[in-house]
């Protein structure tokens, strides 16, 4: 039985090895046999590529899943929209192919998230499309001290609108048609919520920016608040959006946990220190990727071509086994209301996105 496996590790690329097996079967056998070899590489490097498997499709996928992952974990405050392919597998998204995706931890701002991830390659891009990934303890050491100590102090807060025509509505995002279901849930998870304007939601959470590894103890930067920054949007999409919605009626944005608006420039800070601890590999069929989701955040490129890339999540982790410098808090940030200026719709008043609307249709 092997017990090690030697990874390749290249500069800008996350480490690779090849996996072994003939068959299927083979292959299923050998990654059971160094389950343990594959759980100390991803205390190492956070992702690892395993090349050239024997998965022509989402039953071979879904094989690999479980000589892998003992505990499938459900996805939960639904935020992208993905196609469910059976023994849950989804398609990493299906946002369109001209938009890029940031690195983000899948489901940070949950109490219960992901500890794996695996993307599967089944079909690959004839260009771009490459699932980026990025070691979050680099993240954490890349960003300024004080910058840092702020977050550590104060958390984050999350605001989201769920509306039909922009983001995920309430009832994908929630898997109800039943608000007091959504009440129920929202009261369970340290959210706050209110209906605005008739059928639209609008909830606000409090949440750690950083918390620790409950395997190596590590501290690790793992949090939403650049990629769902208004700062970080595209500056034609943000124009539009708060003219067309207001500030208020965002789909999603962040502040710190104390209410107070992250500024651009510090938008801008923690997104280089992303950049800086990014790594990427070019996708070829029968690859499949394992993030450890604590260690690291995971992206998406834009692309050119049929691209078919599967995911599963497994090894459920609670948020309060990891040592959150923050502890979870529903409410309204204070400072988020009227942070807009006078942008379009005002709080307690839903969007009439049309602008927004055609944006989205264009780019799609």
């Amino acid at each position: 039985m092997n017990t090690t496996i030697a990874w390749e590790v290249r500069e800008g690329r996350p480490a690779a090895a090849d996996a072994q097996g003939s068959d299927l079967g083979e292959t299923c056998d050998w990654l059971r046999e160094n389950r343990e070899a594959i759980r100390s590489g991803l205390d190492e490097h956070g992702a690892l590529y395993l090349r050239g498997l024997p998965v022509k499709g989402v039953e071979d996928f879904a094989g690999v899943r479980d000589a892998l992952i003992s505990k499938l974990a459900g996805y939960v405050e639904k935020a992208t929209p993905r196609s469910h392919f059976g023994k849950d597998v989804y398609s990493s998204t299906d946002l369109p192919p001209s938009q890029s995706i940031r690195p983000h931890n899948e489901n940070s701002y949950a109490l219960t998230f992901p500890g794996l991830l695996m993307f599967g390659c089944l079909i690959a891009p004839d260009e771009g499309g490459a699932t980026p990934v990025t070691d979050v303890r680099k993240v954490l050491r890349n960003i300024p001290q004080p910058l840092a100590d702020r977050f550590r102090a104060h958390g984050w807060s999350l605001v989201r609108n769920y509306g039909d025509h922009i983001s995920l509505g309430w009832r994908t995002a929630f898997g109800t048609e039943d608000r007091d279901e959504v009440a129920a849930y929202c009261a369970d998870n340290h959210i706050a919520h209110e209906w605005v304007g008739g059928d639209q939601l609008r909830t606000v959470q409090r949440r750690s920016a950083t918390i620790r590894h409950p395997g190596t103890g590590e501290e690790v930067w793992f949090n939403h608040t650049v990629f769902w920054n208004e700062w970080a949007l595209d500056p034609e999409v943000r124009e539009v959006f708060l003219e067309d919605l207001g500030h208020d009626n965002l789909p999603f944005n962040t502040a710190y946990g104390d209410g107070e608006p992250i500024s651009r420039q510090d938008v801008e800070t923690v997104d280089e220190a992303y950049r800086r601890a990014t790594v990427r590999e070019t996708w070829r069929p029968g690859d499949i990727l394992i993030v450890d989701n604590i260690l690291s955040a995971h992206a998406r490129e834009s692309f050119k071509g049929p691209r078919k890339i599967v995911v599963t999540m497994g090894d459920p982790v609670p948020l309060d086994t990891c040592a959150p410098t923050v502890q979870p808090q529903a409410g309204f940030a204070k400072a988020m209301a009227g942070a807009g200026a006078g942008a379009g719709a005002g709080a307690g008043e839903a969007a009439k996105p049309a602008k927004a609307r055609r944006w989205f249709g264009r780019r799609s």
